[in-house]
C-alpha cells in the first residue's frame, strides 16, 4: 500500500521505491544514528566524512559529503516530521530551528511500512520547480539513491 503525505507531481517531484528483505525498525536505526549514516549515505567511493543529527522537528540534519579527490560537500538542513519507523521527512529548505536557507534544493520523505519480507522503502524528493527536479536527475538521482539503498541493505546485514 502506498502512502503518500503529498501525491507526487512528475513536474516537480523524483521517488524511489523498493521492497528491501531487512526489518523496518532497522532501516530506521540505519538513517537515525550519524555512525551509520556514515557507512552507506553517498554512492562509493564517495564518503561521509560528518554527520549530525538532532532528531526532532526543527533539529539538524546535516552531512559532510567527500568526493574521491579529497573536495567536501557540507549539506545542512532541518527535520520536519519524524515518525519512528514510519516518515522521516527533512529539507535543505529550512536550516536548524526552521531559519530559511541561502539555496533551498530540495525537501524529501522517507517512508517505510513493513511488509512479509522486510520493507517497502520509498524516498519522495520533492523540488520547487521543474528545473531544479531535472537537476537533481540529471545528477543521478535514480542510479545513486538506488546505489545508496543498496549500501544501506549491506550495512543492516553486516551488523
Amino acid at each position: 500500500m502506498k502512502t503518500y503525505l503529498v501525491t507526487p507531481d512528475p513536474r516537480l517531484d523524483l521517488v524511489l521505491e523498493r521492497e528491501v528483505d531487512v526489518p523496518v525498525e532497522k532501516v530506521w536505526k540505519a538513517w537515525t544514528t550519524p555512525d551509520h549514516v556514515k557507512h552507506w549515505f553517498v554512492p562509493r567511493p564517495w564518503s561521509v566524512t560528518h554527520c549530525e543529527i538532532d532528531l526532532r522537528p526543527g533539529g539538524v540534519f546535516s552531512t559532510t559529503m567527500r568526493s574521491p579527490e579529497g573536495e567536501e560537500f557540507p549539506n545542512t538542513g532541518c527535520y520536519l516530521d519524524i515518525v519512528p519507523n514510519e516518515r522521516l521527512i527533512w529539507t535543505d529548505t529550512l536550516l536548524p530551528g526552521f531559519r530559511p536557507a541561502p539555496k533551498p534544493f530540495f525537501t524529501a520523505a522517507l517512508l517505510l511500512a513493513p511488509t512479509r519480507t522486510g520493507t517497502r522503502y520509498t524516498a519522495h524528493a520533492i523540488h520547487g520547480d521543474e528545473a531544479t527536479r531535472k537537476q537533481h536527475e540529471d545528477m543521478g538521482f535514480y542510479h545513486g539513491w538506488g546505489t545508496v539503498l543498496d549500501q544501506l541493505v549491506e550495512f543492516i546485514k553486516a551488523n
